[in-house]
């Protein structure tokens, strides 16, 4: 039985000893993985992301998991008869919507990927900024992006005061995989919801990652003639805020990126995370994919 668009075992051989000097530069080197979009939603997809970080983990990477979760959140509201309501990005979240996010993110996401992640040879724990105390948080200041003198009131939307990554390192010293849901606590033990990529920006920079993985329902950053822009700077992003080609849930994203850039990440990719095994092919092959974002 001959199988369609078979890899003949010499183009097998080629593929494995392209990994090899990746392989050998990554190991033992923290990757931190923001999980989000299709790639959370498409079973085969889910499958693929769950395989490919325990392989990283195999081969003596340490992968990380950020996730998020969006669609589930809104799904859960709808049930409950609220509607999501957004401003610069941003999720507004009154007492009634935290608790949702708090079982949302914390319970039912969380809980389903480090299934997805254990069923496929890994070992994953789930955690919450809670968990060792990693995310510390306040309530988010949110400054009108045309008029900074008028503040927006985002409810139980944080801003992170500092991550102390002693759990994560504990776990993955022990070849356990971290899952992170964007969960803060603050002073008088509030909870906060965290933009997701603001958390796996802040904890790559903490955690002296090698990567900055952000999987995305996008190719990347394109520009406004619909073309990936591979490679940016820090400069060059500033001049896309300006002239409006980066705007509404990319504004979160990229800034995150590039602060992670700035704090020593050694590189930042936004990668589609549409395309089946993107984690493999972006950090094991010779291929680029997405957009890479460098400080300078």
């Amino acid at each position: 039985m001959t199988v369609p668009h078979a890899i003949s075992p010499g183009d097998r051989a080629q593929v494995l000893a392209e990994a090899l000097p990746y392989i050998r530069k990554f190991h033992g080197k923290t990757m931190v993985i923001k999980y989000g979009g299709n790639a959370m939603t498409d079973p085969a997809l889910q499958a693929a992301f769950a395989a490919d970080v325990v392989l990283l983990k195999l081969v003596g990477i340490k992968p990380v998991v950020v996730h998020g979760g969006g669609p589930q959140i809104e799904q859960a509201l709808s049930r409950l008869g609220k509607k999501g309501e957004f401003i610069q990005g941003m999720r507004v979240t009154d007492a009634e919507t935290m608790e949702v996010v708090e079982w949302v993110l914390g319970g039912e996401v969380q809980q389903d990927i480090v299934g997805l992640i254990n069923q496929a040879g890994g070992k994953a724990v789930g955690l919450t900024g809670r968990d060792g105390g990693l995310i510390r948080a306040r309530k988010l200041k949110m400054l009108d992006a045309k008029d900074p003198t008028r503040e927006h009131d985002v409810g139980q939307v944080g801003d992170i005061v500092s991550i102390d990554p002693a759990v994560v390192n504990a776990l993955q010293e022990d070849a356990f995989i971290p899952v992170i849901s964007p969960i803060g606590f603050g002073a008088d033990n509030e909870s906060y919801n965290i933009n997701a990529d603001v958390v796996a920006a802040r904890l790559a920079a903490v955690l002296s990652a090698e990567k900055l993985i952000m999987l995305t329902n996008i190719r990347g950053v394109l520009n406004k003639e619909g073309e990936l822009l591979t490679d940016l700077t820090a400069r060059e992003i500033d001049g896309l805020f300006a002239d409006g080609t980066l705007s509404g849930g990319m504004l979160p994203k990229i800034s995150g990126a590039l602060d992670a850039a700035k704090s020593g990440v050694k590189s930042v990719h936004i990668v589609d995370g549409r395309v089946p095994h993107v984690l493999l092919l972006e950090v094991l092959s010779d291929q680029a994919f997405g957009t890479m974002i460098r400080s300078h």
